[in-house]
């Protein structure tokens, strides 16, 4: 059973917890393999969830090459919108603006105002970012007022903290040096030249395809393959060509998905 730390909500409500980088967990089974970045847990500004991606609609979100799990920010609450099943609230982080939408239990009363979530007040909000008509909002599942002004200034350095050390690597310890200790010098996937493709077993294939291929074999060998959005970005073109590239590619048995629908490996 996951151990939460009441700091993020506890009572299983959210929070860190141990096994991920930054603290995540491991998803209980029933949903499919996932990587163990895509279940836990990562503190956020809302800058950075709105520069977020998906590769296409299924796809996890990135950022920077690292995937988005669950995520919790720390916000002002600019204006509150209660209907019948759900609460919306405008949440302002001095980075941007974004919408939170927290589901209500119909079999419990709602509290909200009477703890303190209300207009002018400070949050901490967990859950998944979402996209509705083009329009990002994050589908809260736990929500709880800003007990102390030194916590909006730790969310901040912990979101700035967790992002280096996805970008760098964990710092060294005493006396460690920088390689010991695991230091990136660059991106999660290898920023190589690609390579032309002039194997008899790609020639027929249409250039997209052989772009595809030809990235793929330039990263370091991995069981878990190279995700859908590292491709897109090192071959171009649109989410939809690209998804329907691999599919093909999946087809003829030139690649196949790993441990979930956004990493490919390729066959041989």
């Amino acid at each position: 059973m996951s151990q939460y730390n009441d700091y993020y909500g506890g009572g299983g409500s959210g929070g860190y917890v141990a096994g991920s980088p930054y603290g995540g967990a491991n998803s209980p089974g029933g949903f499919g393999r996932k990587s163990e970045t895509s279940h836990s847990l990562r503190p956020m500004t809302i800058h950075q969830l709105l520069n977020a991606h998906q590769a296409h609609a299924d796809a996890d979100w990135m950022l920077d090459d690292t995937e988005i799990g669950q995520v919790t920010i720390v916000a002002h609450i600019v204006s509150v919108q209660a209907q019948a099943t759900n609460s919306q609230y405008i949440l302002d982080d001095g980075s941007g603006h974004i919408e939170a939408r927290r589901w209500k239990d119909s079999s419990v009363e709602d509290e909200s105002e009477k703890l303190g979530i209300v207009e002018g007040a400070y949050v901490r909000v967990l859950g998944s970012l979402k996209m509705f008509g083009n329009k990002k909002y994050i589908n809260a599942t736990f929500i709880r007022p800003v007990a102390s002004p030194t916590e909006v200034y730790f969310h901040i350095l912990e979101a700035m903290t967790v992002t280096l050390i996805w970008e760098r690597g964990l710092p060294p310890r005493p006396g460690q040096s920088p390689q010991e200790a695991g230091l990136k010098t660059s991106s999660a996937y290898s920023a190589q030249p690609l390579q032309n493709v002039d194997s008899e077993q790609y020639a027929h294939l249409p250039k997209l395809h052989r772009a595809i291929i030809a990235f793929m074999q330039s990263q370091p060998p991995s069981d878990v393959g190279v995700h859908v959005s590292a491709i897109a970005r090192a071959v171009g073109g649109d989410a939809v060509s690209i998804s329907d590239a691999l599919d093909k590619l999946s087809d003829d048995g030139l690649a196949f998905s790993t441990i979930d629908e956004s990493h490919y490996k390729l066959a041989a």
